[in-house]
């Protein structure tokens, strides 16, 4: 696997500040709902909640832009993501169509990236997509890249994005599907002490949790959310949200989950799944 390198220019101290915006889950169809959720809306309404944050270098959006594989869906992505103006960088989840995604994105100049790097970090930005299930699993090409990328540069603070979540949220039904070798990423990450987050979308759920010295943190859908500890498929009444990361030059990570309005948009409490 190829490295695809972007070079970012941290602030005066050597901080590095990003939006995670994420599980859009958009329509060609801007009336099209997700489970009584408007996506495209409420992904307008998060856009502009998070434009407060003047003093951001990049947005992270960890997976599931579209929910319809439209061409249309990934455009409208484009478009409402550049009002930040701000570099945007993607990967891949379980509801994208890898074949309208790429090209979509890349015509409106959102280039496909695997290693963001600054003075004193990079982020690594993995393809955990298996094609037609909702589980994930880094391929060995992308577990030897990470291996690859670590080894090179140890010296340097690192944030792995990956779409599917690492460590189970206690979510029965969402956590039979996530990413299905984390045994394998974690072993792979244990000797690299540069390691110091994991961060993903997929569970439409905020979570922050440590491990070996290693924080695995999730974030909020821009749309539905999922709710918390619930065995069965549940939704939660929660706002749609997103998250906000400084990376120090030092190697720490402040972060704070931000959300709309909670009755500018609500769920269909009766729905059993989608």
């Amino acid at each position: 696997m190829k490295s695809k390198t972007v070079q970012l220019k941290a602030d005066a101290q050597g901080d590095l500040a990003f939006l995670q915006i994420t599980d859009t889950h958009l329509f060609a169809d801007r009336q099209k709902d997700l489970l009584g959720i408007k996506t495209v809306q409420s992904f307008e309404a998060v856009v502009a909640h998070a434009s407060k944050y003047k003093q951001c270098h990049a947005v992270l959006s960890t997976g599931d832009l579209s929910q319809d594989h439209s061409a249309q869906s990934y455009l409208d992505f484009s478009k409402h993501i550049k009002t930040l103006q701000l570099p945007c960088y993607w990967l891949p989840g379980n509801h994208d169509m890898q074949s309208v995604m790429l090209p979509s994105l890349l015509s409106e100049g959102l280039a496909q990236t695997t290693v963001i790097e600054s003075d004193h970090w990079q982020v690594v930005l993995l393809d955990s997509q298996v094609e037609g299930v909702p589980h994930g699993l880094l391929s060995p090409s992308q577990l030897a890249f990470l291996r690859k990328t670590l080894t090179n540069k140890p010296q340097k603070n690192t944030l792995i994005c990956v779409h599917h979540h690492v460590l189970p949220v206690g979510s029965a039904w969402l956590d039979q599907h996530i990413l299905k070798n984390a045994d394998e990423l974690l072993s792979l990450i244990k000797p690299f002490s540069n390691v110091k987050a994991v961060l993903s979308g997929h569970v439409h759920q905020a979570g922050d949790k440590l491990q070996d010295g290693v924080r695995f943190i999730t974030t909020p859908s821009t749309c539905v959310q999922f709710k918390p500890n619930s065995d069965d498929f549940a939704l939660d009444s929660v706002a749609p949200g997103y998250r906000y990361l400084k990376l120090s030059a030092q190697g720490e990570i402040e972060t704070v989950v931000e959300r709309i309005d909670k009755d500018a948009f609500s769920v269909d409490a009766d729905a059993t799944g989608y």
